[in-house]
């Protein structure tokens, strides 16, 4: 097959290239470089089924030749990024994935998007089944991200009645591995950049709102199965293992042998108190689970 991969040189979409790789994919990389990294794809320099390309999705997207797969997984995604390039992480929703479909429409090639559990917010409903609309804050301090997710999906939804565009949607939850930036902003990078300089552990709020987070290697998993299944519908993909913010702090001192101790600051506004995945449909739908 010929893939393409926005964001290809982030975290999950550096990793995704490497696995459709490994499968015997030719892959055209596609990023913009704003978030993402050409160290992430070094290793890759001399592999002769992939070529990247840089340039901004929310620009018009011009590939030749045909086209089997798109996996668009571009959007900065780190809280660092969202008061910094709001707007340009709302122009990614919105023109990025109109750019992403208006290519799989005209190569009739398969789309999945890479939503996020952040279109729940702050939710009402735990777990958070895929049917749960959601407790999302429009005009927040987060609300450019949430809220790009969320278009991003009625387009994608929308292509996909009106036009047929061959479509998938999945909603990812708090994913780690090798290549996250330490200066990501989220709970994991943070923790770990503190224990290993031994500086105090940030812990926000009392401790007790909890996370659940899912390997790299399980994540992308899920993502394949889902491209190559029927479902149409958005699924999560995610570890519905929770962990209190406060333990998982305490464990990454005790892992490292860190002195770091922890200290507890104010909450962030819109900061979602439990997230957790219920990956009934992944495991009946996909026959997907964490492993």
């Amino acid at each position: 097959m010929r893939t393409i991969v926005t964001g290809a040189a982030g975290f999950l979409g550096s990793h995704l290239v490497d696995r459709l790789l490994a499968q015997g994919h030719e892959v055209l990389g596609v990023d913009s470089l704003i978030t993402g990294s050409l160290d992430n794809l070094k290793h890759l320099e001399n592999t002769r089924e992939f070529r990247f390309v840089r340039t901004d999705v929310t620009q018009y997207i011009h590939v030749p030749g045909p086209v089997d797969r798109v996996y668009h997984f571009a959007s900065p995604a780190s809280p660092l990024d969202f008061p910094r390039v709001p707007v340009h992480i709302l122009k990614v929703g919105a023109l990025g994935t109109l750019n992403a479909l208006g290519l799989a429409k005209a190569k009739a090639a398969r789309l999945l998007l890479a939503s996020t559990s952040e279109v729940y917010g702050d939710p009402l409903v735990h777990p958070q089944v895929e049917e749960y609309w959601g407790n999302v804050n429009p005009i927040g301090e987060r609300s450019m991200y949430d809220e790009a997710k969320r278009f991003a999906e009625a387009l994608v939804t929308a292509y996909h009645k009106q036009n047929q565009v061959d479509t998938r949607i999945v909603r990812i939850f708090n994913t780690y591995g090798p290549r996250m930036r330490l200066d990501d902003g989220r709970v994991l990078p943070n923790f770990v950049r503190a224990a290993l300089q031994n500086e105090p552990i940030p812990v926000y709020g009392d401790g007790n709102q909890t996370r659940s987070f899912c390997y790299v290697d399980d994540l992308l998993r899920g993502i394949m199965l889902l491209m190559e299944s029927t479902v149409d519908v958005p699924v999560n993909i995610g570890n519905p293992e929770e962990i209190t913010v406060e333990q998982f702090a305490h464990e990454i001192i005790a892992m490292l042998g860190s002195k770091s101790q922890v200290v507890y600051k104010p909450l962030p506004k819109d900061d979602p108190v439990r997230r957790r995945p219920d990956i009934t449909k992944a495991k009946t739908e996909l026959g997907w689970q964490p492993e």
